[in-house]
C-alpha cells in the first residue's frame, strides 16, 4: 500500500537491510560453497580477462621504456667507442708520419756527418705556384742562419740553392729550373759540363766536350768548382747522350736523382764549402 509505513519509508528500510547483510557476511566470511559466493566468482571470471590484458600492456609499456633506456645507452656507448676509435687512428697516423719524418731527418743527419759541414736541416712547407719558376718554400729562414747563395740537399742528392731568405722562410731555385747551373762531371769517365735546367722539364749537360766517352746510365756528381756545392754530391743519371750533328759539345740528356715533388724534408748547408782545385779532374 502506497500510503502505509513501509512504502513510505522503503528506501530506509532496503538500505538498513543490505547494509546488515553486508556486515554479516564480512562477520562471518563466505565459506566456500555458499551461494553468496557465487556471484562474486562471476564477477572475478569476467574481470580475469580485462585484468590478464592490463597486466600483459602494463608489463609490455615497461619493456618498452625499458628497451628504449637500453637503446639509448648503447647509443651513447657505440658513440663513445668510435670516438675511441677515431683517437686510436689518429694516434696511429701521427706516429706513423713522426717515424717517416724520423727516418727523413736521420738520413740528413748521417749525410751532414758525411760532408763534415755545418748545415740546418729544414721542412718544405710549399712550392711555386704560379708555374714561373721551380722553387719550393722552406719553413726556416735568416733566423736559422739560411741566405742566398747556400746548397739545398735532400739525401737522394741535389736539390738546388737558396735565392732568397726572410726571417721564417726561404726560396730555394731547383736544379731543374732553366735559370739553374751547377759544375758537374761523369763519375766513371770524368768528363765535366755544366748541369743546367730546361724551360720545359729535366736537365741537360752542356759543354761536354765531343772527345769525352760519355755513356747512358752514368752517374753525375758535383765537382766542387763552382765554390757552392761540396764535390762528389749525386745530381743524376744520364739519360741520352746525342752525338749527331755539327758543334763541339755533345748533347747530354741527364734525369735528375731528386724526386722534387716528393720532398718534405732538406739540408741546407750553412758553411761555405772548401772549393775544389781545378786540377781534381782525373
Amino acid at each position: 500500500m502506497k500510503g502505509t509505513f513501509l512504502w513510505r519509508n522503503r528506501v530506509l528500510l532496503t538500505s538498513g537491510a543490505l547494509l546488515v547483510i553486508s556486515l554479516h557476511m564480512i562477520s562471518v566470511g563466505i565459506r566456500r560453497g555458499d551461494a553468496a559466493a557465487a556471484p562474486a566468482s562471476a564477477l572475478l571470471e569476467i574481470l580475469r580477462p580485462v585484468q590478464a590484458a592490463s597486466a600483459r600492456l602494463g608489463e609490455g609499456a615497461t619493456s618498452i621504456v625499458r628497451d628504449y633506456i637500453d637503446l639509448v645507452g648503447v647509443r651513447k656507448e657505440n658513440a663513445e667507442l668510435k670516438e675511441e676509435l677515431a683517437r686510436v687512428h689518429s694516434d696511429r697516423t701521427r706516429l706513423a708520419e713522426l717515424e717517416v719524418e724520423t727516418s727523413h731527418l736521420g738520413d740528413l743527419l748521417e749525410l751532414k756527418d758525411v760532408l763534415g759541414l755545418d748545415a740546418v736541416a729544414a721542412n718544405v712547407i710549399g712550392s711555386d705556384a704560379t708555374g714561373l719558376s721551380r722553387t719550393l718554400i722552406l719553413g726556416q729562414g735568416s733566423s736559422s742562419g739560411l741566405r742566398a747563395g747556400m746548397a739545398v740537399l735532400s739525401n737522394q742528392g741535389v736539390v738546388g740553392r737558396i735565392i732568397a731568405t726572410s726571417a721564417h722562410a726561404a726560396r730555394v731555385l731547383l736544379i731543374d729550373d732553366h735559370n739553374s747551373a751547377l759544375d758537374g762531371f761523369d763519375e766513371r769517365s770524368r768528363g765535366r759540363g755544366i748541369v743546367a735546367g730546361l724551360v720545359d722539364v729535366g736537365l741537360i749537360m752542356k759543354y761536354v766536350d765531343r772527345s769525352e766517352d760519355i755513356r747512358e746510365g752514368d752517374t753525375v756528381v758535383t765537382s766542387g768548382l763552382d765554390g757552392m756545392f761540396p764535390r762528389g754530391l749525386l745530381v743524376g743519371t744520364i739519360k741520352k747522350v746525342n752525338r749527331e750533328g755539327p758543334g763541339l759539345f755533345l748533347g747530354v740528356t741527364v734525369a735528375p736523382a731528386v724526386d722534387f715533388r716528393s720532398l718534405e724534408q732538406v739540408l741546407v748547408v750553412t758553411q761555405q764549402p772548401p772549393r775544389a782545385d781545378d786540377g781534381a779532374k782525373g
